[in-house]
């Protein structure tokens, strides 16, 4: 009787062994459709440069605010709907830079410290709750490094003077 008890026991153990979720999990990418009622042909009216914008933003506000895909090395968050959106005014990709073969002209590698704090501001999607969507952006509707993009949206609870955080309602992707 022993035997069959603790045998079941390690049954049930095994087989509880499989892959366990985590708070730390991210689930699978969603298809590209799942982002499509956040994208937009249209141009967005009036969008003001990061730098500009960020004077005046708080939490809460609405905010329509212009830049291309740069910052760091790494601008699209993995599994999350996450991006950073560099300043044209205040930072420069390195292809614009003559002579410069910077592999990753996106990275702003060139740009002060300063200059990517006044001039970076991450854009996400997020849910009801105010968490970011699973599934990355990258690719969606031709997003990509370096591409041009108008961003309408909400900024968030966690943003400060030192960091904009923008929760996205509608995007505008023009090509690079």
């Amino acid at each position: 009787m022993k035997t069959r008890y603790l045998l079941a026991i390690a049954v049930l153990a095994l087989v509880s062994c499989g892959k366990k979720e985590t708070a730390d999990s991210v689930d699978p990418a969603p298809p590209a459709a799942t982002f499509d009622s956040y994208f937009t042909d249209q141009s967005i009216a009036e969008p003001k440069a990061i730098h500009v914008a960020r004077t005046t933003a708080k939490p809460g506000d609405d905010i329509v605010i212009l830049g291309l895909i740069m910052g760091r090395e790494k601008v699209f968050v993995d599994g999350r709907a996450s991006f950073l959106l560099g300043d044209r005014e205040k930072l420069t990709p390195c292809n614009t830079i003559p002579d410069d073969e910077c592999e990753t002209p996106w990275d702003a590698c060139c740009d002060s410290k300063e200059a990517k704090l006044e001039g970076i501001a991450s854009i996400q999607i997020v849910d009801a709750e105010g968490r970011v969507l699973s599934g990355g952006l990258k690719g969606v509707k031709g997003l990509k490094e370096l591409s041009s993009v108008t961003v309408s949206g909400t900024v968030d609870q966690s943003s400060t003077p030192e960091s904009l955080v923008v929760n996205a309602k509608v995007i505008h992707v023009t090509k690079p």
